[in-house]
């Protein structure tokens, strides 16, 4: 049966970091599981590498972040929902952008929709302009991947450029209704 280039990519997409989910499937999100991804599966691994590609074409292909959350600079779509072959975690595809962005944050940096992770996060992050990085809870994180601990909320922020997130949720557990904290 023909596909199209965008399933064909989505499919092989998914087919790579289901081993990958595989792996993390019994550990609890942690600084620690951040530090281990970014050794085992750092940006020159093959792994993110491929990962980074797949998600990039899917945003090029219209099929990843391809839903406006806040206009062209906060886009997400959902790549696959919890299920038996994805070890219950949901994949997330988010394009951030900070580049002319209005908020007046610190360093120019962009804030989407605070949100808490019941059971935590796993990002793979991937720049899109040179010095592009995500707030994770180790600081800026310019390439590779972040892991929020289950119980975290933050509004997720980017600066220097956009960034792609493809994040995992475990159950696909997100809470988007929980207010920030008031300075």
């Amino acid at each position: 049966m023909f596909q199209t280039p965008s399933t064909q990519s989505k499919d092989e997409l998914v087919a790579r970091f289901i081993p990958l989910l595989q792996e993390v499937k019994d550990m609890t999100t942690s600084t620690q599981v951040e530090q281990w991804l970014n050794t085992k599966y750092g940006v020159e691994s093959e792994l993110y590498k491929d990962l980074a590609r797949l998600i990039t074409l899917g945003v090029k292909e219209g099929w990843a972040a391809d839903i406006e959350v806040a206009g062209p600079r906060y886009r997400r779509s959902l790549v696959v929902t919890p299920s038996a072959e994805t070890h219950f975690f949901s994949a997330t595809a988010v394009l951030l952008d900070s580049t002319d962005n209005t908020q007046n944050n610190p360093e120019g940096s962009f804030r989407a929709n605070y949100h808490l992770h019941p059971y935590g996060e796993i990002n793979l992050v991937v720049p899109l302009n040179e010095g592009a990085a995500l707030a994770g809870p180790n600081g800026w994180c310019h390439g590779g991947w972040t892991a929020p601990a289950p119980g975290s909320h933050h509004f997720p922020e980017v600066k220097g450029g956009a960034v792609i997130s493809l994040t995992f949720l475990p159950a696909g557990r997100i809470t988007l209704d929980v207010k920030p904290p008031q300075q």
